[in-house]
C-alpha cells in the first residue's frame, strides 16, 4: 500500500527529501470553473465587470499566485518555474480555467497549477461578486502531469471524454 510522502516512519510530519531525487522536466495542467447566471456572463463578455476585466486581471493573478505556491501551501517546496500559463474562456454559464506550469527540477508542479486555476478563479469571484454573490467555483482538478519518477497522469475526466467547451 502507498502511504503518505510527508509523514516520517514515526508518523510526523516533514518536508519531504528530494535531494537525491533526478532533476527532470515537469508539467502539469489544472482546470477550475466558475459557474454565474447568463446575465453576469453576458456583463463579463461586455466588460461591464464595475472592476475592470476580470479575465485579464484572474489570468494574471493565477500566474503571480503560481509563483507563490511555497508560501501559501506549508510543506511545498520552492520551484524555480520556468514558464506557467493561465487561460481563462467566457462559456455560456461561467468562466472555464486551465493553467499550465512547467519546470525543471527534483519535484513536481501539480501544487503551482492547481494553485494558479484555484486563485484565478477566486479573483473572478472577486471580480463578479457586485454582479453576482451566488457563483460557484466548481471542478477544481488536476488534468494531468508529466515527469519525475511517477511519470504521467491522465485525470480519468481527460480519458472519459473529450473537453467540451461552451459548457
Amino acid at each position: 500500500m502507498k502511504r503518505l510522502s510527508h509523514f516520517d516512519n514515526a508518523g510526523r510530519i516533514r518536508m519531504v527529501d528530494v535531494t537525491a531525487k533526478p532533476t527532470t522536466s515537469r508539467t502539469a495542467v489544472a482546470h477550475a470553473f466558475v459557474r454565474m447566471r447568463g446575465a453576469t456572463v453576458s456583463s463579463v463578455r461586455e466588460l461591464a465587470s464595475p472592476k475592470g476585466n476580470p479575465l485579464e486581471i484572474a489570468r494574471i493573478a493565477g500566474i503571480s499566485a503560481a509563483k507563490r505556491t511555497s508560501e501559501l501551501i506549508p510543506l511545498c517546496h520552492p520551484i524555480a518555474l520556468t514558464h506557467v500559463d493561465v487561460r481563462v474562456k467566457l462559456c455560456k454559464n461561467g468562466v472555464e480555467i486551465t493553467s499550465h506550469a512547467t519546470a525543471t527540477g527534483p519535484t513536481g508542479v501539480e501544487m503551482e497549477a492547481l494553485v494558479a486555476a484555484s486563485v484565478a478563479a477566486l479573483t473572478i469571484y472577486d471580480m463578479c461578486k457586485a454582479l453576482e454573490r451566488g457563483m460557484e467555483i466548481t471542478e477544481l482538478y488536476l488534468e494531468q502531469k508529466t515527469g519525475g519518477q511517477s511519470g504521467e497522469y491522465v485525470s480519468p475526466r481527460m480519458k472519459r471524454r473529450p473537453r467540451k467547451r461552451g459548457k
